[in-house]
């Protein structure tokens, strides 16, 4: 029997569809990558300032790239910048060096985020990996602890039912206590609760966050700065909706969105898809329709597979009421959105 070619373009979008989406960088850095830069003592002189505020200043930006761009546009400088590190390291020595390994360790971390937007969890997981064994030799107990939260919060992007609350409570352990980092990954924790269907655990874990937001925001720790009470709503969103309580999710959703501060484009869209997932559900496909095709837009912009993947699950649930204008436009459009990246 002929394969419907709409069934076959759903099909390629979801985890490791990044190559179908314009991602196409391999797992692992290339050597070729600083092929030639033998003599890292003549490579340092090469920069204006230090190669530390260089590569902590394009880290700022690649940052800003991707909140605005999305990952794709991203990822081969970041690891790039890696391999450069990695090579003025050998040159290095004292505190500097401790410096370049530290830089080494956060560019690690934002790997594995891209890699993680573009739907390719192994590599994800391989650039936490990396990241969680240099911050050990960095000696630094706060990014070690954003890591472990992070890998948390990865096992919970693949809806790992065993390995969320696990990894969420070890980095509890190992954060500061009352930290915003313990804070952070009590927030991971409170969607894996959801993921296993334990509705009360998972609600009790946003509360104790939401009641720690005054005293964890004079926390100096760079890390998780933007724990706020957007971030906190859209997480418990995102579990209300896996609970099935897509009306409720549908509205938390919608109010955290209208407080979204500016500059968050890739962020936005992701969580207008997930919006439109719960509109959906909750049984109002035309309200799901707009709000889908909003997060299409965004899509479009970043290359974003976490975009995609809820998109693709929202055009399944939309089929019953495929007949509606405002159902039939976002199905449109969606089509010939993955026609176009296909």
């Amino acid at each position: 029997m002929a394969l419907d070619r709409r069934d076959l373009l759903r099909g390629g979008v979801g985890i490791g569809a990044a190559a179908a989406f314009g991602a196409g960088t391999p797992a692992v850095a290339d050597s070729e990558i600083v092929q030639g830069l033998k003599q890292p003592s003549r490579m340092a002189a090469a920069y204006s300032g230090t190669p530390i505020e260089h590569f902590r200043q394009a880290r700022r930006l690649l940052i800003d790239n991707d909140n605005l761009l999305g990952p794709r546009h991203a990822i081969a400088a970041v690891r790039e910048h890696i391999e450069k590190i990695k090579t003025l390291r050998q040159d290095t020595k004292g505190a500097d060096r401790q410096d370049l390994m530290e830089l080494q360790t956060q560019y690690a971390e934002f790997a594995s985020w891209l890699y993680q937007d573009m739907g390719d969890f192994g590599s994800a997981e391989f650039w936490l990996d990396r990241a969680f064994q240099w911050s050990h030799t960095v000696d630094d107990g706060d990014l070690t602890s954003y890591v472990m939260a992070r890998k948390a919060q990865l096992a919970g992007e693949k809806r790992n039912l065993v390995d969320v609350v696990d990894l969420a409570e070890a980095a509890q352990r190992m954060a500061r206590p009352r930290s915003r980092l313990a804070a952070v990954a009590r927030t991971y924790e409170s969607y894996g609760h959801a993921l296993r269907g334990e509705s009360s655990d998972s609600e009790r874990a946003i509360d104790d966050v939401r009641n720690s937001l005054d005293r964890v925001s004079s926390d100096t720790t760079p890390w998780g700065v933007w724990l706020n009470e957007q971030y906190l709503d859209v997480h418990r969103a995102q579990g209300l909706e896996v609970l099935g309580k897509h009306a409720q999710a549908a509205e938390v959703f919608t109010n955290a969105i209208k407080a979204l501060p500016a500059g968050y484009h890739r962020d936005r869209g992701v969580y207008l898809a997930r919006a439109a997932v719960a509109h959906a559900g909750a049984g109002s496909p035309e309200e799901a329709a707009v709000v889908g095709l909003q997060a299409l837009a965004v899509a479009r912009d970043t290359g974003s597979c976490r975009i995609m993947r809820e998109l693709v699950n929202l055009d399944k649930t939309l089929v019953p009421w495929q007949r509606q204008p405002e159902v039939s436009a976002f199905r449109e459009n969606f089509d010939a959105v993955l026609a176009h990246e296909s």
